[in-house]
């Protein structure tokens, strides 16, 4: 360990290991620790359902009717990846697929009046929804057309409307569209998780919207992604590729301290040897004095024996509950997997629900999202802190990424990553940067 790397990356969650990956294939001689036997920190998924008791300090443990312990894998921090965004884009260009297999989440649906609706984002869809009267059908229909049509680079699409400087709140009024309407295509959508999009300029909107419908256009069901075995596999499978790039790898290894000289940083120290460095990588967890807190997620772990009511009986679906309808600023989110993903033993459900927590009793807030889960055999509730750098690394070269926060999928931590990335490298991140060389083995040869 005694050795000078270019960059040493502390924590093995997934914006850690994407960024090792890249960084591997740039080049870089790569270090990286983690403090636990494990790898995902705080984006692992937890196997044996033992384990996860144990977590909770559950100390009876699972009873019989769970199945086999070592059947399920229960994510922490529950996501879906889109299936055209950002970490399809990445894990495609670097083949990192090549160790994962995905499905296809079955439905994604939206909370109105207590009850929920599949979210309409098709023309056929949009008219055969019962979200809607006949005449909001029609005016939901051409807005839909508008986006599709919408071409940033061509103003001969945009029907009056400037993407740098008409508000959402007015293209929506442009189509006389309702407030219902409004909701679900803003949070079911666009996965906004606030109101306060309604009064930036529409591009940013409009793109979203694109980025769902063509994601839905790949597959059908719905324009969500999961992999088997839970989201631990996506962290193990960058840091597979940085090993392959010459990453070095060590999970259980404590770290004393972080060795800074006239403000920057040189190295790591653990069990006292140190590990130089250039650049430093890290998680909030391993710097409490350079981060603040930034607000806090409550997420409840449900185990089910039945789908969700209403949803056809999916076998992995999610719901979206807009804040209007709860009368709250932040959305609630439902993500459920089952068995069908190697997730869960036979006949059983993980269903996930989430929220930004907002007063001084956050299990009351999710119980919207509770109620449309009952019966729940067990409940596992976590509160955890949302961090943010206070230093965005350009003295110091240490560079922290953001905690997971309340969305239901990955394009926020993949802004995170590009971002931590361009503040490294001095250059805006590109895709082609992550390309595997054309002569690398990939790592086939030690299977």
């Amino acid at each position: 360990m005694d050795e000078e790397y270019d960059v040493i990356v502390l924590g093995t969650g997934l914006t850690e290991c994407i960024l090792s990956g890249i960084m591997s294939v740039n080049g870089k001689k790569v270090l990286h620790m983690d403090r636990n036997p494990y790898y995902g920190g705080e984006s692992s998924s937890i196997t044996p359902l033992e384990e996860l008791y144990k977590r909770f300090q559950l100390l009876e443990g699972p009873p019989e009717s769970m199945g086999r312990g070592r059947d399920w894998n229960v994510d922490l921090i529950p996501k879906f990846l889109m299936a055209n965004g950002q970490l399809v884009k990445m894990l495609l260009y670097t083949e990192v697929t090549r160790y994962l297999d995905f499905k296809v989440v079955e439905g994604s649906f939206v909370y109105k009046g207590g009850k929920i609706y599949k979210v309409p984002s098709t023309e056929t869809e949009a008219l055969a929804s019962n979200l809607m009267g006949m005449f909001e059908k029609r005016r939901f229909r051409k807005f839909l057309v508008f986006v599709a049509n919408f071409d940033e680079n061509d103003p001969k699409t945009f029907e009056g409307v400037d993407p740098q400087t008409t508000s959402m709140r007015d293209v929506y009024r442009k189509f006389d569209l309702g407030q219902d309407v409004i909701d679900f295509t803003g949070h079911a959508l666009a996965l906004y998780r606030t109101d306060d999009y309604l009064d930036q300029p529409c591009l940013e909107t409009i793109n979203r919207i694109k980025l769902y419908s063509e994601s839905l256009a790949r597959y059908g069901k719905s324009p969500y992604l999961y992999p088997l075995y839970g989201l631990g596999e996506l962290p193990q499978g960058f840091a597979r590729l940085s090993a392959i790039y010459g990453g070095t790898y060590m999970l259980n290894k404590p770290v004393d301290d972080i060795i800074m000289e006239n403000g920057k940083v040189v190295g790591v120290k653990s069990e006292g040897e140190v590990a130089r460095c250039k650049q430093l990588i890290c998680d909030p967890s391993y710097i409490p004095d350079r981060v603040r807190k930034a607000g806090q997620v409550i997420r409840i772990i449900c185990i089910l024996s039945h789908p969700i009511k209403n949803t056809n009986d999916a076998n992995s679906c999610q719901i979206i509950i807009p804040q209007n309808q709860v009368n709250r600023k932040s959305d609630i989110y439902v993500c459920m997997i089952s068995y069908a993903h190697n997730v869960a033993a036979q006949g059983k459900y993980i269903a996930i629900a989430s929220t930004t927590v907002e007063t001084m009793e956050p299990e009351k807030e999710v119980e919207p999202a509770l109620e449309l889960l009952e019966p729940i055999d067990q409940k596992f509730v976590a509160i955890s802190d949302l961090y943010e750098p206070t230093d965005d690394g350009s003295e110091s070269q240490v560079f922290c990424s953001c905690s997971y926060d309340a969305t239901t999928h990955f394009e926020t931590t993949c802004n995170d990553i590009k971002d931590i990335y361009k503040r490294m490298a001095g250059s805006a991140f590109d895709f082609e940067n992550m390309k595997r060389k054309q002569n690398d083995v990939f790592g086939e040869a030690d299977q």
